[in-house]
């Protein structure tokens, strides 16, 4: 399968060479760029892309009214509305037109992808758009809590879990995910992980200055930190599909089984210096 086909409309060189940038090494790429309406409504007419990036300010019509054009042209069009600023006005004003994703300058560029995946799903399996929108921001998030939290770089790796179980012997921090879709986050700790773990998120000299109570408390605090910077990942790009995290819980002992009935569910992992942090997130099948 070939790259999707991206065309970008912004009346500023530099941003269109940015979202270029972004792009590149990526599942996309550009292949028309446009400075003003008139040009973006042309050049869709005769490139048919998979997606449009759209900024809002246009010099012959707002980045809205160029959207509307092209939906009138094509129902089925793909456009991002890129805005320098939050705005809930244009937002509402833009899903009313049919425009389903939304980012704000300065565009990250996994934000920018992930966006760009969550138009371009309707080909895609199941299991590759829950990867690209759900499982991937969580990745980003443990591993740039861990370094946040830690000091410790890693890179997280994700794979499938195929069972309906988890077993964990050690500590887990249960988070529910309610919302758009609903699911779960499990974030766990092997039992001599824990100290070690709780001594450098607490600045601790020895894992004798940590008292189990404490670090329990600073597991459950980390999960909850991680997970929250994962559902904001998901919510920038699913606007308007808003996630809300439950209240952690926290679980210990040898071998606890959690069951995982009816999810679609991976495994992310960051190997550090202290050990293996894991966090296993899984989201409804029915949704």
């Amino acid at each position: 399968m070939g790259k999707l086909r991206v065309l970008v409309v912004d009346d500023s060189k530099i941003s269109r060479v940015m979202i270029a940038e972004n792009l590149r090494d990526t599942d996309f790429e550009v292949c028309g760029m446009a400075a003003d309406a008139a040009e973006a409504v042309r050049l869709y007419e005769e490139l048919r892309p998979d997606a449009v990036t759209m900024d809002m300010n246009l010099p012959d019509a707002n980045g809205l009214e160029c959207s509307r054009r092209i939906i009138i042209m094509d129902p089925d069009a793909n456009i991002v509305m890129v805005s320098a600023m939050k705005d809930l006005n244009l937002i509402t004003q833009g899903k009313a037109i049919g425009i389903r994703a939304f980012l704000q300058k300065p565009i990250a560029k996994q934000d920018l992808v992930d966006a760009l995946h969550l138009l371009c799903e309707a080909g895609e399996s199941r299991l590759t758009t829950f990867r690209e929108l759900y499982a991937k921001p969580f990745a980003r998030a443990l591993q740039e809590g861990t370094a946040g939290l830690l000091r410790m770089e890693g890179t997280a790796e994700i794979e499938e879990y195929e069972p309906r179980h988890l077993d964990v012997s050690g500590a887990a921090v249960i988070i529910g995910i309610t919302g758009f879709t609903t699911g779960r986050a499990i974030f766990y700790l092997e039992e001599p992980v824990i100290k070690l773990f709780a001594m450098h998120m607490l600045g601790r000299a020895t894992i004798e200055e940590i008292e189990p109570s404490e670090a329990d408390d600073a597991v459950e605090e980390a999960a909850n930190i991680i997970a929250g910077r994962g559902i904001s990942k998901i919510n920038n790009v699913l606007e308007g599909k808003e996630l809300r995290l439950t209240p952690p819980g926290t679980i210990r002992g040898s071998k606890v089984h959690i069951v995982s009935p009816r999810m679609t569910t991976f495994c992310i992992s960051v190997q550090l210096p202290i050990g293996t942090i894991r966090m296993n997130v899984g989201f409804a099948e029915g949704e």
